[in-house]
């Protein structure tokens, strides 16, 4: 499958790498779209209706904002196309892209290294070549979620900014450690070690995370009073809130 990116941004660009193939792609900035297929040994086109005719199938990976703009340059050329724009219901990409196949999905950074969550939104089948084509294609980033599309900007505003927030995270217990005398590179690789493995440990437990907080937490231990001291910091009404104000904004950007 001739896979074409429309934007050859940040989201882009993890999808690519994570595929680790050759991609068609375009950019409003030619000089990104022409970094971005020389990293993964593809090609910028010229045009986006160049694009579409020549591949198999399109994503759209530019600006929400930019729906008609882009479908309208396209035209009839797109034989199938995926939409990874935030806050875009699946039916407003269907009106832009009349009479093929078309997928909402959205993916996380982490598809990069192969270990993102993606979600593809729940339609009705299509083209059964082309279904289980893209199924395959976004099941090799990592863990292929599908959810009712009105749920989709939802888990969004969760997954998708999720890294910064899991940086965030990091970057507060590294500061921690340095704060109790550890030299700043020894604190994050533990720290970021630790958080690799633990996600590990959350998958295997089938992502059962009271039953992995509890295999460290001994009664009226360190595990334990630390924990307290978050929970009374307040960070589950922080993280609540991070997501209250995400959905609030109404519009999606990086």
């Amino acid at each position: 499958m001739v896979v074409g990116l429309v934007g050859s941004g940040n989201m882009a660009r993890a999808l690519a790498r994570g595929w680790g193939r050759p991609v068609l792609c375009t950019d409003v900035v030619d000089a990104r779209a022409r970094a971005l297929a020389e990293e993964v040994a593809g090609e910028a086109v010229a045009t986006n209706a160049e694009l579409a005719r020549r591949a198999d199938l399109v994503v759209l990976c530019h600006k929400p904002a930019q729906l008609a703009e882009v479908a309208a340059e396209i035209g009839d050329d797109a034989r199938a196309v995926v939409s990874i724009l935030g806050g875009t219901p699946l039916a407003a990409v269907r009106a832009a892209y009349p009479g093929r196949p078309v997928y909402r999905v959205l993916p996380s950074t982490p598809v990069e290294v192969r270990q993102g969550a993606v979600v593809l939104a729940a339609d009705a089948a299509q083209d059964g070549a082309t279904d289980a084509a893209v199924r395959e294609l976004f099941g090799e980033l990592g863990r292929l979620v599908v959810l009712d599309d009105a749920l989709v900007d939802t888990a969004m505003a969760l997954m998708s900014c999720a890294p910064a927030y899991v940086a965030l995270v990091a970057e507060a217990e590294v500061d921690a450690g340095v704060r109790g005398g550890l030299p700043a590179d020894r604190a994050a690789e533990l720290v970021v070690q630790t958080l690799a493995g633990t996600a590990e440990l959350l998958v295997r437990n089938g992502y059962d995370t009271l039953a992995v907080r509890r295999q460290v937490t001994s009664p009226g231990g360190s595990t334990a009073r630390g924990l307290d001291a978050l929970e009374r910091g307040g960070v589950r009404a922080a993280f609540s809130d991070a997501l209250d104000a995400v959905l609030q904004r109404g519009r999606w950007s990086a």
